[in-house]
């Protein structure tokens, strides 16, 4: 979750009316010239040591890894509470997710060959912080070995109030906040019309993107039944914030529609005076009226509808740009492989359209059905017409690779197809990198699953 860098206080401009909040989110639509890659990506700390997870205080530990980038690499420190929680350099964030997960929130920048270097030289710098600290990293998307006891809880004021308020409305919250790790692309779009494509697109591929990216079989030290665990968490974590968003296929869908959908929404919080007051339950639409019963006679703020708008979990979410949400953590090469896979999807009008036409006669039924049979049978999940997940795989690979050849040459000569490569073979052999795991794991690791560390750690 986006790390707010500034206070919300009595100067900052009210918002006088819902149209003010669909103009907010009209104006991120870009002339494709300006159109950009966003790469997000979370990731396990640890010690050497035992392999346990990293404290927030101590000699090795999350703040000595801020501490360290902050001091070595020049970023600026981000503060909460008198608490180091987050950093900031060129448009780019490093920030904590509740369990202790480092997460890179990447720039804006152009190409994926800028998108990767990035990924590249961020993992160097934490390997130069990291190693002589005894500290490793792993990108998986579900911690492996450690329980909710061990699992640390980060000084972040928000993380208590979501906490409490998740355990009233689903069963795996908690598993959610301080168990997972996933990998995002944030992309672009230039009008509304092609808003509405675009998620309409990328909302029913993001089970194909959790088959082929799925990474998460192993909970607490042995395999949990599923190939993507993390997936598995967020079909029972709080309906009113997750899911496939049907609404968005219907006929009239746009920028308004799906601001009425985020002010139903329940609030978890409001940033004022440096704290986060709860707010867990309560009608943003009361919110604009003056009348939450926390701050009463207040509206808020357009930052408040940021806030809310970072709140909401479906599996692609809307804010100034669309943000693909449904896989897991992987190793580097797999983090610049998301980004390209829908990137080629997104900026090319020619494959956009061969995306569509090969999901536009799905139903909501089916999309949900797929996005539940993927947490189990990965590539082997049925799809509609006869078909199979890596039939699919296969052809939106071919869709992506069109959409990214010639895109953007790098200095070496290279376009961006390359990028796809181990996408290609997982789609190809059908195994996704859940199963080769879980091979390994009944081959030579003898059903040791802290081998993983050894093979899988950046």
């Amino acid at each position: 979750m986006t790390t707010p860098t500034s206070d919300i206080d009595e100067a900052s401009p009210r918002i006088s009316g819902k149209h003010e909040l669909v103009e907010y989110l009209e104006g991120g639509s870009k002339p494709a010239s300006d159109w950009a890659i966003g790469t997000e990506h979370e990731k396990f700390g640890f010690i050497w040591d035992g392999l346990k997870p990293l404290p927030y205080e101590g000699p090795a530990s999350i703040l000595a890894m801020l501490e360290g980038l902050r001091d070595r690499f020049a970023w600026e420190p981000i503060l909460e509470g008198g608490y180091l929680i987050g950093l900031k350099k060129d448009g780019a964030s490093v920030s904590l997710e509740p369990g202790g997960q480092f997460e890179l929130s990447g720039a804006p920048l152009k190409s994926i060959h800028e998108t990767c270097v990035e990924v590249g030289r961020h993992l160097t710098e934490v390997r130069e912080i990291a190693e002589p600290l005894g500290i490793g990293f792993i990108g998986l998307g579900a911690s492996p070995i450690w329980s909710m006891a061990d699992t640390p809880v980060m000084p972040k004021g928000r993380y208590k109030i979501m906490t409490a308020y998740m355990d009233k409305v689903g069963r795996l919250g908690r598993q959610m906040m301080f168990r997972t790790s996933t990998v995002q692309a944030n992309l672009d779009f230039g009008s509304e019309a092609d808003m509405v494509q675009k998620f309409r697109v990328s909302l029913a591929l993001q089970p194909l993107g959790t088959a082929l990216f799925a990474n998460s079989p192993f909970l607490e030290g042995r395999p949990n039944g599923f190939l993507s665990y993390r997936s598995h968490i967020w079909t029972d974590l709080d309906p009113d914030r997750t899911g496939m968003l049907p609404f968005v296929f219907e006929d009239g869908f746009g920028f308004e529609r799906y601001v009425d959908y985020a002010l139903d929404v329940p609030m978890y919080f409001v940033r004022r005076g440096g704290k986060y007051l709860d707010a867990s339950g309560l009608s943003f639409r009361d919110f604009m009226e003056g009348k939450l019963p926390i701050l009463p006679g207040e509206r808020p703020a357009m930052d408040d509808f940021v806030d809310h708008l970072s709140t909401i979990f479906p599996e692609v979410r809307l804010k100034r740009f669309l943000e693909m949400r449904g896989s897991d953590s992987g190793p580097w090469d797999r983090l610049c492989a998301f980004s390209a896979f829908w990137t080629g999807i997104f900026y090319s009008q020619s494959s956009l359209d061969a995306a569509w036409d090969l999901v536009k006669g799905w139903s909501a039924a089916e999309r949900e059905a797929m996005r539940q049979s993927v947490r189990t049978l990965g590539l082997r999940t049925p799809i509609p017409g006869g078909r199979t997940m890596q039939d699919l795989a296969k052809d939106v690979l071919a869709i992506s690779r069109a959409g990214l050849k010639g895109r953007v040459i790098s200095s070496a000569g290279d376009d961006e197809t390359g990028f796809l490569t181990e996408m290609d073979q997982i789609a190809t052999s059908g195994v996704t990198p859940a199963e080769r795991l879980l091979q390994r794991y009944y081959g030579p690791w003898d059903r040791d699953v802290r081998k993983v560390f050894a093979e899988e750690a950046y």
